[in-house]
């Protein structure tokens, strides 16, 4: 996600690197630099116009901060009005004082309206908020067996009548149940058209007027790019909507219709859909994509994804491990499936600062070695998992686990060194000492943050300072050493 627009702004600021202050003169290479940028990226003409328009302004400007290098200041102004644009604060779900909460999801055939339908329902499912999808779909074949799957799967009932009933009455009914089961919030999935046409919008008139929903999201698929702030506000113009949710942000790679959306149409961006997978929608925060944009990663949805998946109480009886050294091969084999549980490690190692410049290959290598560690736990006994000392005296074990896993004895024997130094490390670093970290990832992903790349940190921000400029000018500090600045 925002790959191709995070390589291309990085030469903007090249452009301003080794100059004393910005000015009128240097910041123009720069500009072009983030104006090709935006348009590569699909971003709509004149939302580019605007933004170059406000950043120029702003950048020149701009007051000398002392310290602050003339790229890092242009960062943070960069920084500042990708968040304007995409509408400065998270709009949340609304929740009517009198329940049910009505939301109608509206949308082209092909954006993933019904699947964005169950998400939005696990999403409200896990802040406590009963839901009840309503299947009005009657036109294409198997919308309404799709969505009862999918509540099956999240644990959601649907309401639905077949596909010979009139989707207005489907509607009505809908809602009525909704209400007579005191249920929280009632989510209408409608039909969708190849493209837009008077049927659907009548149609979809007729439902909004009958069930009055408190929210009408537009479901786009981001891969249009500026298209979809197009559509979103034909939409808005002709039903009347209060948002959008962005669907398969994870597969594209130029990110311009995130940056579009708000200022062309008006409505707020609301929810991003970013993986196949029905838990994979997040609440759309401006902040938060802009730092992932600028390759700042997004630690505030790593902790609330890590939080989804790790018990309070498990995570505390963990800490106690591993301050007395008793962390073992069961309790690892439980981290990497809360790990899986998270996402893809490329999506989870992207949120984290610094590791935007890990490549392709060294995220696959990651993901290969995770597998293999798996495989080779998968076949120890629990004596074997709970000591891994007894792997490290016997060569016949080893050997057996290699048969059993399909690795050779020397894989095993790495795992096991490599688990003993970590365990050992995590010890010293409970007691305050910070030692050199062993690499569990093995061939370059030892030292992620070593792939860092020299993206300079906006002033202010606390986030990591950059791979090469953090190796010329280490922090000294006689007590802690091997982390630098971090």
């Amino acid at each position: 996600m925002f790959d191709a627009l995070a390589d291309r702004l990085e030469a903007a600021w090249k452009k301003l690197r080794g100059q004393d202050k910005i000015s009128q003169s240097n910041i123009q290479d720069a500009l072009r630099e983030v104006r090709r940028a935006l348009l590569e990226a699909d971003v709509n003409l004149q939302v580019v116009k605007e933004f170059i328009s406000e950043v120029e302004a702003k950048a020149q400007g701009a007051e000398v901060i002392a310290g602050v290098r003339p790229d890092q200041q242009f960062i943070k102004i960069v920084y500042d009005e990708l968040v304007q644009v995409m509408g400065e604060t998270n709009v949340p779900l609304a929740q009517a004082q009198n329940p049910p909460t009505i939301v109608l999801m509206a949308g082209l055939q092909g954006t993933g309206k019904t699947t964005a339908t169950a998400k939005l329902a696990l999403h409200l499912r896990k802040i406590d908020r009963t839901c009840l999808m309503v299947a009005t779909d009657v036109y294409r074949p198997a919308a309404i067996e799709q969505l009862v799957t999918l509540g099956k799967q999240i644990d959601v009932p649907v309401f639905e009548m077949g596909s010979d009933a009139d989707p207005v009455e489907i509607a009505r009914l809908g809602v009525e149940r909704g209400r007579a089961e005191n249920v929280d919030t009632v989510i209408i999935d409608t039909a969708g058209r190849l493209q837009i046409d008077a049927d659907m919008m009548a149609e979809l008139a007729r439902i909004k007027e009958v069930v009055q929903p408190h929210e009408t999201l537009l479901v786009v698929d981001a891969m249009t790019g500026q298209e979809a702030a197009n559509l979103t506000r034909t939409f808005h113009e002709q039903i009347g909507i209060t948002g959008a949710i962005l669907t398969k942000l994870d597969g594209d790679s130029r990110g311009g219709a995130a940056l579009s959306v708000r200022r062309i149409s008006g409505a707020p961006i609301k929810f991003v859909g970013v993986g196949e997978k029905v838990e994979a929608l997040q609440p759309f925060y401006p902040d938060r994509m802009a730092s992932r944009i600028l390759g700042m990663g997004d630690v505030l949805t790593l902790v609330e994804k890590a939080q989804e998946e790790f018990d309070l109480a498990d995570a505390e009886k963990m800490q106690e491990k591993i301050l007395a050294a008793k962390f073992d091969f069961t309790d690892f084999l439980k981290q990497l499936r809360l790990l899986k549980n998270m996402g893809s490690l490329g999506g989870i190692l992207k949120l984290i600062p610094g590791m935007n410049k890990l490549s392709a290959d060294q995220l696959q290598q990651g993901e290969t070695q995770l597998k293999r560690c798996e495989a080779m736990i998968n076949s120890m006994t629990q004596e074997e998992r709970k000591n891994p000392d007894l792997l490290a005296s016997s060569p016949s074990r080893r050997r057996r686990i290699a048969g059993g896993s399909g690795y050779k004895e020397a894989d095993v024997s790495k795992l096991v060194s490599d688990f003993q130094k970590m365990r050992s490390l995590m010890q010293q670093m409970g007691q305050g000492s910070f030692p050199g970290m062993p690499g569990m990832f093995g061939g370059g992903m030892g030292n992620p943050l070593a792939a860092g790349g020299n993206r300079p940190t906006p002033p202010g921000w606390r986030g990591y300072s950059g791979g090469a400029s953090a190796k010329k000018k280490p922090k000294k500090d006689k007590k802690k050493k091997g982390f630098g600045t971090l």
